[in-house]
C-alpha cells in the first residue's frame, strides 16, 4: 500500500514557449501577494467555532483568471485578498480548486479586467542539477516583492508536509523558502519550473519546490471541473536485497522483483495480487529489488508509473506466484479511505454531545489533537486501511471527553476509549451512534461498551434531557451534535 504513504510524480513535462518575452518588471506584476484570513477547527472542543488566524502567501497568473498557489496558503480560508506588486488595491478572491495531497490550489478574482493585460506564466521542464533558478514571492509577509537565486541541489521524492502523509517528486534548491514565499513561481529561462512550497528547518538555505510534472497533473485533473486525487495501486512492497530471502522464495540473485506484503481490501489490486506475490514489472518496466523502475533514463520508485495515470486508467502487471508467471491488467482507482491518515482541511469536526459525554470519529486531525494513549485506539487507527476495517466501520467512534456534570461525576477515567457497542448494538459510524442514543422508544438505561474499559458506561435515560440542558448551558454549546463535515 505504498501510495497511502508515498505518492510519486515524475512526468515528462513538455516545454512551451513564453507568451511574450517581457521585462522582469512586467513579469513581477503577475506575481501576486495573497492575504488570507483563516479559521482553524477546534477538535478538542468541537462545538466551538475554532481559532481565527491569518497569513501571507504568493500566487501567480497562469491563464485568464487562473492564479496558482499552494493549498496550504489558502487552507481553511474565510477571506482571500490579492494585491498586485506596487499597488495598494486589494482584490477579493476565491478558491476554485484545491488539492491537499499535492499542496496546490487554483484561485480566481471576482473581476479579472484589471489583470487582463498582465503577462501569463507558462511552464518549462524539471530543472537540471546544478542549474540556477529564481524564486519570486513575498517572504516573511513583506509588502514588496522579493527575488532570490538558488541552485538545484537535489531531485528526489520527498514528503509533502501539508497533508503529513503524501510524497511526490520535489526539487531541492540552496535558497531558503520562507513563510510568504509559498505558492510563488520558481523561474528558469523565462518559464516556471516549479512552485515554492516548503523549507527545511534543520538546514540553512534549503528549500523545496513542486516541479512542473506535479503541477501539470493537478491542472489536467481539474479540467473536468473536479479534483479527483491520485490513483492508487493499493499494495505494500518489501525490497528483496537479501540473497537468503531470495533463495527461500525461489528467485535468482539477479536484483529484480519486490515482495508484495499487503493488498488493501477494495483497492485496485484486490482480487489480482495477494501477499507473497513477487512483483516483477509494471507496464513492461522491470521492477528492481529496491522497488525502482527506469523511465526516460531516470531511476524512480515503481509507484511513479501509477502517478502518471488517473482513475480509470489501466496498468499491466507481471508477477510471480508460487514460481509461475502471471500477467494481469488492473484498472486503477483512488483509495479514498487512505485519507484517514491525512490532515483534513475545510471541514468542520463531527461530534455528539450526550449527557456530558462527547463522541467523535477518529481521524488524523483528532489523533494529533487528543494524543490518544489507549493501545486499542492506536491499533484501530493504524489498521483502519491496511486491514480493511473501513469495510465494516465507516467511523471509529471515540469517547473523547467527559464534561463535568452530576450524571458524569464518576466517569472521568473513560475518555480516550473507542466505542464498541451501545445497548448491545455494534457501533459502525457516528450517525448510527447518534440514532442509538436517540431512539424512538427510550430504554431505562443507555449502556455504552468501550474497547479496553474495565466496565461499561451506564447513563439513566430519564436523566439525559436535564443533563443535556445543563451541559449546553455551562459549556456554551449551541449545537449538541454535528453529523456532517
Amino acid at each position: 500500500m505504498h501510495r497511502i504513504f508515498t505518492a510519486i510524480a515524475f512526468f515528462a513535462a513538455s516545454s512551451s514557449a513564453l507568451v511574450a518575452q517581457t521585462a522582469p518588471s512586467d513579469v513581477y506584476r503577475s506575481v501576486l501577494r495573497i492575504e488570507v484570513a483563516t479559521q482553524v477547527p477546534d477538535y478538542e472542543t468541537p462545538w466551538n467555532s475554532g481559532r481565527f488566524s491569518g497569513g501571507i502567501g504568493t500566487g501567480f497568473i497562469i491563464g485568464t483568471n487562473k492564479i496558482l498557489t499552494n493549498a496550504h496558503v489558502v487552507s481553511n480560508a474565510r477571506r482571500v485578498l490579492i494585491t498586485v506588486h506596487g499597488s495598494p488595491t486589494k482584490y477579493p478572491a476565491k478558491v476554485e480548486y484545491i488539492a491537499h495531497d499535492c499542496d496546490l490550489a487554483l484561485l480566481s478574482v471576482e473581476d479579472f479586467k484589471d489583470f487582463a493585460s498582465f503577462p501569463t506564466f507558462t511552464f518549462g521542464d524539471v530543472p537540471e542539477l546544478e542549474s540556477q533558478v529564481r524564486v519570486i514571492g513575498y517572504p516573511i509577509g513583506g509588502e514588496r516583492i522579493s527575488v532570490t537565486r538558488g541552485v538545484v541541489s537535489r531531485i528526489d521524492f520527498q514528503p509533502y508536509s501539508h497533508s503529513r502523509v503524501d510524497s511526490h517528486l520535489a526539487v531541492q534548491i540552496d535558497a531558503a523558502i520562507n513563510p510568504g514565499n509559498s505558492g510563488g513561481p520558481v523561474v528558469q529561462d523565462g518559464k516556471v519550473v516549479g512552485v515554492a512550497f516548503q523549507g527545511l528547518r534543520q538546514a540553512d538555505n534549503t528549500g523545496y519546490i513542486i516541479p512542473t510534472p506535479v503541477v501539470k497533473r493537478f491542472l489536467k485533473d481539474i479540467e473536468d471541473g473536479t479534483y479527483d486525487q491520485y490513483a492508487d495501486l493499493g499494495v505494500s512492497e518489501f525490497p528483496l536485497h537479501n540473497p537468503a530471502m531470495r533463495k527461500a522464495l525461489g528467485l535468482p540473485d539477479d536484483g529484480t522483483g519486490v515482495l508484495i506484503t499487503n493488498v488493501v481490501p477494495t483497492s485496485s489490486s484486490d482480487g489480482f495480487l495477494k501477499p507473497g506475490d513477487i512483483l516483477m514489472s509494471l507496464d513492461g518496466k522491470a521492477v528492481d529489488s529496491a522497488g525502482m523502475v527506469t523511465i526516460d533514463g531516470e531511476t524512480v520508485n515503481l509507484n511513479e508509473i501509477i502517478e502518471r495515470k488517473f482513475a480509470g486508467d489501466k496498468v499491466a502487471v507481471r508477477f510471480l506466484r508460487e514460481g509461475g508467471w502471471n500477467d494481469v491488467e488492473i484498472e486503477l482507482k483512488s483509495l479514498s479511505w487512505s485519507r484517514m491518515y491525512a490532515i483534513e482541511y475545510e471541514k468542520n469536526p463531527r461530534y455528539i454531545v450526550f449527557a456530558g459525554l462527547v463522541f467523535q470519529p477518529l481521524d488524523t486531525n483528532l489523533f494529533a489533537t487528543a494524543k490518544f494513549e489507549d493501545i486499542t485506539v492506536r491499533r484501530l487507527y493504524t489498521d483502519y486501511v491496511p486491514k480493511g476495517l473501513f469495510k465494516k466501520h465507516k467511523d471509529i467512534v471515540v469517547l473523547t471527553r467527559v464534561e463535568s456534570d452530576p450524571v458524569t461525576s464518576q466517569l472521568g477515567g473513560f475518555s480516550g476509549f473507542a466505542v464498541d457497542k451501545i445497548n448491545g448494538v455494534e457501533v459502525t459510524d457516528l450517525k448510527q451512534a447518534y440514532d442509538l442514543l436517540h431512539p424512538e422508544e427510550m430504554p431505562e438505561f443507555f449502556v455504552i461498551e468501550l474497547f479496553g474499559a474495565s466496565r461499561p458506561v451506564v447513563i439513566p435515560a430519564a436523566a439525559v434531557k436535564e443533563a443535556d440542558e445543563r451541559v449546553a448551558r455551562n459549556y456554551g454549546i449551541a449545537k449538541m451534535e454535528n453529523l456532517t463535515d
